[in-house]
């Protein structure tokens, strides 16, 4: 007997959507493979101090920050004149270093033992047009200063002691009104700040007046 064409289209779309439902079904019993869980990398701590070297192979405006590597201790800064650099210590172990530019000729930066006397974080200066100061930390009542500014590798400032813009926020961070800041114009020492050394630079105790220093 023939079969109905109707009747074979009917039971072959039957037959399909029967497979159809049973994969279906199958698939819905099977559960989502998980998704890889994505871990963000843990920070790196480096409890490594600085060393001299460290200072001598940054380039104008580079810095170096490692605050992991002290134990605890008073933040006190060094500046070198001739190295162009800065140190910064906790306690003994030095957790920072920065090139800086201090004063040109006619403008020089002092040499001496200076405190930090003020800070402000959004400061200009009263006698250059009133240019911008960012993260000032003032050394002398007549002017010079710690200050983000320009450091392109040689001395340009009006005296004070320009930090390339993120050291000198991170620095304005965490020094304190009266922490120590020897200004030199000799070799550096890493371990601590050395008597001999500063004693044998040119030290003015009255901490200098030169002409046209910044405010």
């Amino acid at each position: 007997m023939k079969r109905s064409p109707i009747r074979l289209v009917m039971g072959t779309f039957t037959t399909s959507l029967l497979v159809c439902l049973s994969a279906t079904a199958i698939a819905a019993q099977v559960p989502d493979a998980p998704s890889a869980e994505i871990v963000a990398p843990a920070p790196v701590s480096d409890t490594t101090p600085l060393t001299a070297d460290d200072a001598a192979a940054l380039e104008p405006g580079q810095w170096l920050w490692r605050p992991d590597a002290a134990s605890g201790g008073p933040i006190s800064i060094t500046v070198d004149l001739g190295q162009q650099v800065a140190y910064i210590y906790e306690g003994d172990t030095l957790i920072g270093v920065s090139t800086v530019s201090t004063g040109r000729d006619g403008h020089l930066t002092p040499v001496g033992d200076f405190t930090i006397l003020q800070k402000q974080l959004k400061h200009r200066s009263n006698l250059y047009n009133s240019a911008p100061m960012p993260y000032m930390q003032r050394l002398t009542w007549d002017g010079v200063a710690l200050h983000a500014g320009g450091v392109p590798g040689y001395r340009e400032s009006h005296g004070c002691i320009h930090l390339p813009a993120a050291f000198a926020k991170i620095l304005y961070g965490v020094t304190q009104l009266g922490a120590s800041v020897q200004v030199i114009d000799g070799p550096q020492s890493t371990d601590g700040f050395d008597s001999e050394t500063i004693a044998s630079a040119d030290m003015d105790s009255a901490g200098g007046m030169p002409v046209g220093m910044e405010h």
